[in-house]
Parts: C-alpha cells; sequence; structure tokens
C-alpha cells in the first residue's frame, strides 16, 4: 500500500517541484497534535534546511498549541515558507497557515473561523461541540429573542451559565480563547511583518468573532479580502488536487472497513520518502510507517 501511494505522489510533488523550483513537502493529517512532531523534526533533518519550501497541506484542524509547534518548526528549516491549499484547511490548520510567508490556495481551499470549543466539559479545538462564541452571544440572545433588557441579562446571564458549565471550566474557556488569539497573532507576524500589531490583531479577530459557526467555509477570496496573503496559481492548484484526491482516498478514519480496524491519520511525504502514521482503536499508540524511494523500487 506504502508503494503505491508514494508511486502516485511522486509525479506532482516532481511537477509541482519543477514549477516552483524549490523543495515539496506533502503534509495531511486528520487532526493536528504534538504526536506528529518527532516524525516531522525527523523528516526535515532528511530533507535538510532549504531556501524555500513548498507544503502542501490538508487538515481539518486539531490542537491550537500543536499548531504553533508545527508552524515554528517548519519556519526553522526554510527562508521562505508557502502552503500549498488544495481543499482543506480548517481551524488549526488555519492558524497554521497564518505562519507562511505566502499561501497558493485552489478554487476548493476550505478555510475556517478559529473560534475555540468546548466539548464534554474539557477545552478543546478537535470534534467539538460548543464555541466561545455560543457563550459570548448569550447576552444578545437573550434581548434578541426574549426581549430582556441590558441589565437583566447582566443579572442573570452569569448564574445561568454557571448552573450549566463548572465556572472554572468558563475560566478556562476564557483563558484558551486568549491563548489562541496570541498564538494566531504570533504566526501572523511572518506572513504580514509589515503591519502594526494592532492591523494583525483587527484580522484575528474577524477570523475569530466574524462568523456565526465554527464550520463556515471561508474561501480564499474571503481570506484575501482580510488582507492576508493568499493568491491562485493554476499549474500548481491542478497538481495540488491530485495530492488531495490521494489524501481524500487515503488519510482518515472515515475510510475503515470496521469501528475497530486501524487507519492512517497522517502523512508526511516529499520526493525520496513517505511516511504514514496509522492509528488504532482501543487506545494503542499510534505507529509510523517509511518508505524511500529506493525500497520502492523492489516491492
Amino acid at each position: 500500500m506504502l508503494a503505491s501511494i508514494h508511486t502516485k505522489l511522486a509525479e506532482p510533488i516532481r511537477q509541482i517541484e519543477k514549477l516552483r523550483n524549490r523543495k515539496v513537502l506533502i503534509f495531511a493529517a486528520s487532526n493536528l497534535d504534538m504526536e506528529i512532531l518527532p516524525a516531522l523534526y525527523q523528516h526535515l533533518l532528511r530533507m535538510g534546511k532549504v531556501e524555500r519550501l513548498d507544503v502542501v497541506i490538508q487538515s481539518k484542524g486539531g490542537e491550537v498549541n500543536a499548531a504553533r509547534r508545527i508552524a515554528l518548526l517548519l519556519r526553522e528549516f526554510t527562508d521562505h515558507l508557502c502552503f500549498i491549499v488544495p481543499y482543506y484547511c480548517e481551524s488549526s490548520a488555519t492558524i497554521l497557515a497564518l505562519a507562511a510567508d505566502e499561501v497558493i490556495a485552489g478554487q476548493m481551499a476550505i478555510f475556517s473561523p478559529i473560534d475555540p470549543h468546548l466539548h464534554g466539559g474539557e477545552v478543546g479545538q478537535a470534534d467539538t461541540a460548543m464555541s466561545f462564541l455560543d457563550i459570548q452571544q448569550f447576552g444578545k440572545m437573550s434581548e434578541d429573542w426574549f426581549g430582556l433588557d441590558k441589565q437583566e441579562v447582566q443579572t442573570e446571564a452569569l448564574p445561568l451559565l454557571c448552573q450549566s458549565i463548572f465556572p472554572p471550566t468558563l475560566t478556562a474557556f476564557y483563558r484558551t480563547t486568549l491563548e489562541a488569539k496570541a498564538i494566531a497573532e504570533q504566526l501572523l507576524t511572518f506572513q504580514l511583518p509589515q503591519l502594526e500589531p494592532e492591523q494583525r490583531s483587527s484580522i484575528v479577530q474577524q477570523l475569530m468573532f466574524d462568523y456565526h459557526s465554527h464550520g463556515y467555509a471561508i474561501t480564499r477570496e474571503e481570506m484575501r479580502e482580510k488582507g492576508l496573503n493568499i493568491r491562485a496559481e493554476e499549474q500548481v492548484e491542478r497538481l495540488a488536487w491530485q495530492v488531495s484526491l490521494l489524501m481524500q482516498q487515503t488519510i482518515g478514519g472515515g475510510l475503515r472497513q470496521a469501528p475497530d480496524a486501524p487507519w492512517l491519520d497522517a502523512l508526511l511525504a516529499d520526493n525520496e520518502t513517505i511516511e504514514v502514521r496509522e492509528n488504532r482503536a482501543g487506545g494503542f499508540m499510534p505507529q509510523w510507517q517509511e518508505l524511500n524511494s529506493e525500497t520502492s523500487m523492489h516491492q
């Protein structure tokens, strides 16, 4: 299976590198987490530092802090970082993309709001149920839907919330929101260093507050309108879409044949080496598998 994936990825990687005259890394992940970092670090060490690096990314998000560390690690290995987005680049992956000097986004590219979420009483970003906006807008909803005046809302809102959400959890949610905002502003400094901090903060505020659902599919045009360095490049987009189609057929728990079957949840690849992470049900530690071009030729 690995050999087949590597063979199918090799041609679009080669063509993108030829078009762009730079190294290409494929990075796909069902969930961005800290456990990806060692494998990414080893892969980047083998590649070595390059002047310019293109990362074809496909991810629906994950941990905000993992996105930050992945971004900072990638920046250690190149002077100019470009993300190529053929399809999903959502949630924490949108935060990750802020760290790029430039982003090439296809017509199918999907970014999303970067508002943190709460699920099952715990604060997190992936597979979540309640946005901090759900809490923040509680007072406004009380005014609009139930005709309460501002004084009534101010008096009643917090006690009502605390009946449903443990107060320290609310505080942790608030801190997580501040952290996500700070991380997004930090990473955006790489892409838009010429802007004043207040201008970068305004862009981040829009990504956090301007949408009514976490699942809102932000287009490349909408991202560009915010002032982000995002553009189209037709030939690159077509090649990256080939990569995306393969990732859609390879990465993700939804591809399993049974609930307890293992699945591939992350992939790193360049023109020489491919690594995939196999996840297993039952809490077993995920395992990485590697295939390089020499072993590929003998399979």
